[in-house]
C-alpha cells in the first residue's frame, strides 16, 4: 500500500484516500527515523494489529512510503481506517 506521510502535523491521523494512496498525519518529526517509527505505531494501534506486521517496504528517507500489513486484507485495511475503497468506473 502507498502512503503518504505528513510529519509534524498538529495531530495524528488519516488524512484520506485519492489516486492510490493513502494520506497519514503524524506528529513526529522527520528526522532520526522518528516519522517511520510513528507511522508503524500509528499503524498497528490504528489497525489492531501486532507492530511486527506493518513493514515499511520501501521510502524510508521520503513522504512517500510502501507499506505492507500481513495478516488482513485491502479491504479490511480500509474498513478498519474508516475509508472506502475508490470504485472503479463502470
Amino acid at each position: 500500500m502507498t502512503v503518504h506521510v505528513s510529519p509534524r502535523s498538529a495531530k495524528e491521523g488519516v488524512a484520506g484516500f485519492s489516486a492510490g494512496v493513502l494520506r497519514i498525519r503524524l506528529t513526529a518529526p522527520p528526522v532520526e527515523n522518528r516519522a517511520n517509527e510513528a507511522l508503524v505505531r500509528f499503524l498497528s494501534e490504528a489497525l489492531g494489529v501486532p507492530r511486527r506486521q506493518v513493514e515499511l517496504v520501501t521510502g524510508e528517507k521520503g513522504r512517500n512510503k510502501v507499506v505492507r500489513i500481513r495478516g488482513i486484507s485491502r479491504g479490511e485495511v480500509f474498513r478498519r481506517l474508516g475509508l472506502r475503497l475508490e470504485q472503479p468506473p463502470d
